[in-house]
Formats: structure tokens, sequence, C-alpha cells
């Protein structure tokens, strides 16, 4: 984890940029049933992340032509999350993880956002894939701590092909497994059953 600490009911809690927020089965908000958020802010004034498994049917070549030859497969947009679905991020692996970039904002290790105003053929020889993500999920100061008390969430590390799978339906059950023991059993939790 990296970045400034912030007091969540008397304690630090440290930056969880980079981290995965797993909805778990008591999370009752239909925008985030089953979803894996990757989160690529996460400060003091509240959090900001992208739903990496809902991908759309919308080529990315229809919104972003220039964009679509770094695009991985699926090459579609995905929901990124409720706020502002007018709008885009981009996420991009980095071939070179330690080389700096202008317009590449490292999030986890050769993983980032990347600014769409830059020329994409400038970014050919430095990147090894992109996604594109419409609007976005987002947190005010506090809230989204207090749905991880709530139980709303597993925070779960991400590891860097995550954002990139090439079946992002299977996201939300591959990450749960990956942790072994009780985490792998919700996994395999029916998706119409209620815990109220």
């Amino acid at each position: 984890m990296q970045g400034e600490g912030q007091a969540i009911g008397g304690r630090s809690m440290a930056s969880m940029t980079g981290q995965l927020l797993v909805a778990t089965p008591a999370l009752k908000d239909p925008n985030f049933d089953r979803t894996v958020v990757l989160l690529v802010a996460h400060e003091p004034g509240g959090a900001l992340g992208v739903v990496l498994n809902r991908a759309t049917e919308v080529p990315v070549a229809d919104v972003l032509g220039d964009w679509s030859a770094l695009a991985g497969e699926p090459a579609v947009l995905f929901e990124g999350g409720p706020v502002q679905p007018d709008s885009a991020i981009c996420l991009a692996r980095m071939r070179h993880p330690v080389r700096r970039l202008k317009g590449f904002h490292q999030v986890l290790g050769a993983v980032g956002t990347i600014d769409l105003s830059v020329d994409p053929e400038r970014m050919r020889e430095s990147v090894s894939g992109i996604r594109v993500f419409a609007g976005y999920s987002g947190w005010g100061a506090g809230q989204l701590e207090q749905e991880i008390e709530d139980g709303s969430w597993f925070v779960l590390d991400a590891l860097p092909g995550d954002a990139f799978v090439d079946r992002p339906d299977d996201l939300w059950p591959m990450v749960l497994r990956r942790q072994g023991g009780m985490m792998a059993a919700v996994a395999h939790f029916p998706p119409d059953v209620s815990l109220n």
C-alpha cells in the first residue's frame, strides 16, 4: 500500500490505491453486484475506482478509434461505474514499468491510468494493452471505509493482469478462489440468495 494514512474510527488507514474491492454477497447495491473494482485513487477526501468485470458490447473503435489498436480482448468499453458514465478512464499496462512516461499515472506496478488526449501512436512502443471504462465508481470522504466496515467489500491485493483478463465475467469468482479458505467458498455463493 502506498500514500497517506487517514483516521478511520480512531485508527489510521493507509491508502488502498492499487487494491481490489471485491463485492461481498452482503452488498445490496445492484450497481456493484458481484463486481471487482480496482482503486485508482484513495485519499483522505475519497476514493475512485473502475469496475473491471462489466464489459459492454460497444467496441472501443466506435468511441476512441485511434486507441482501438491498443485495446486488449475483449476490445470493448467497460462500465467503470455509475458516476459520470459519459466520461472515460483508460487503464494501460506498460511494457517497461520503471520508465517514466508523460500522460501515464502509475496505480499498481506496470498498470496505471493514461491520458487519452495523448497521441496513441506515441504510446505504441511503451504500452502493451489498454482497457477503456465509461464512468467510474466514486466515494466521498470516509464513505468507502464505512462500506468496508459494514461488510460490503473485501479489500484484496490485485495482480497486474486482473485489469486485462480476456474473460472479465469470470473475474469475481477467480479473485475469490485464489484467496483460498473461506474466501474461496464465497466464490460459489448463489447469485440469487439474500443474506437478510
